[in-house]
């Protein structure tokens, strides 16, 4: 037997047959019994819960389906169950079907099959509780985990902006001596870190924060990324082509976040004795979206790599470079979160390109905003 007694509502018009239900369940189960679906409702609105409830076919102003039906909709963790001595086969099987009840007994009643009955509806019942508390749990841990993970990383991020400013003041002391460029070696480790911790709090950012609707200016979108990125690679050459002779409205955070990542990328997997490194960046705006290219001339992609590129934590193990494998996973998850699509395209050896489209919301926000210059 359960630690918890189950608690059954039976429905039916007729007196004598809650009286012999009564009778033969009140040693195993507690029972409540309404002969008018307004005493049902009664009962399920009290403070304890109803574990199941079992409801007559053929009752005055509405039938056990219509009442299975109808409490589902407020009160859904109950599970379902018809008894009925004539019914129409294909109306109960779609009621089965559809979820509005949990199984039917034909009446008059087996006792050893409603006991059966009564069990597996209470197995279920408490599977289903579990799984949810378990859910909420798991949320609630889920969430403290992402909130301490933004907390540390904002508060990391303040000491490593310390030890930058300290490193660019020695650097312009002419009396500190660094023959072995160990200050260097120091500013792109720092600099390398404070790179992930960003990207831990555009993941974070991106997966809570609603989409805000807002003219996008792409150009000037295009050149804080770039001053975000430079640093990477300074030989870079960079190809801006910016056509936004229509307005854009789109979500200004989650448009940097890809080209944070897009245009980092592109720096990073530079070829290491290329003499004129570029990265070429198009954006083309139309009513409906707006295209975006980033392009480069960097080492490429072998093809069997393609299609784990936007996977979390994916890295191409024979290169040797920094990054933790969450940039294009985060960017992935930014052009979602937005309704676009991104693809890519390479040619390991030659170079890579990505396609962003992005719909443009100008015309349900075109009252609302002008266009941003």
């Amino acid at each position: 037997m359960p630690a918890e007694r189950i608690r059954i509502l039976y429905v039916d018009d007729e007196v004598n047959n809650l009286a012999a239900f009564r009778a033969t369940f009140r040693r195993d189960y507690d029972i409540f019994t309404a002969p008018h679906i307004d005493e049902a409702y009664q009962i399920l609105n009290q403070e304890q819960p109803i574990h199941l409830v079992i409801a007559d076919q053929r009752m005055p102003g509405m039938t056990g389906v219509e009442f299975l039906t109808d409490i589902r909709k407020k009160y859904p963790d109950p599970l379902r169950v018809l008894l009925t001595a004539h019914m129409d086969l294909e109306a109960l099987i779609e009621a089965v079907n559809e979820g509005r009840i949990y199984r039917y007994i034909r009446k008059p009643w087996n006792e050893a099959e409603l006991h059966n009955t009564i069990h597996n509806a209470y197995e279920i019942y408490t599977t289903r509780r579990e799984l949810r508390e378990k859910m909420q749990m798991l949320e609630k841990t889920n969430d403290e985990l992402s909130r301490f993970i933004y907390s540390a990383s904002h508060d990391l991020r303040s000491p490593l902006m310390s030890v930058l400013g300290i490193l660019n003041l020695a650097k312009m002391d002419q009396s500190v001596v660094d023959p072995n460029g160990y200050l260097q070696m120091i500013e792109a480790s720092v600099l390398r870190l404070d790179d992930f911790i960003q990207k831990i709090i555009e993941y974070y950012k991106n997966s809570r924060l609603e989409i805000e609707y807002e003219p996008v200016n792409f150009k000037q979108q295009i050149e804080d990324s770039i001053a975000n990125c430079q640093h990477l690679h300074p030989n870079v050459e960079f190809k801006i082509d910016v056509d936004q002779s229509v307005p854009f409205i789109g979500d200004n955070f989650r448009i940097s976040v890809v080209f944070n990542n897009l245009i980092s990328n592109a720096i990073k997997y530079q070829k290491p004795d290329e003499k004129n490194p570029w990265v070429a960046i198009r954006v083309k705006v139309n009513p409906q979206q707006a295209v975006i290219q980033v392009a480069d001339n960097g080492i490429g992609i072998i093809q069997e790599h393609l299609q784990n590129i936007f996977k979390m934590f994916f890295r191409t193990k024979s290169l040797n470079k920094p990054g933790a494998g969450i940039g294009l996973y985060i960017a992935k998850e930014a052009v979602s979160r937005m309704g676009g699509t991104i693809d890519v395209h390479s040619v390991y050896g030659e170079g890579t390109t990505f396609e962003v489209c992005l719909p443009n919301y100008m015309q349900q926000n075109q009252a609302a905003y002008s266009y941003a210059e």
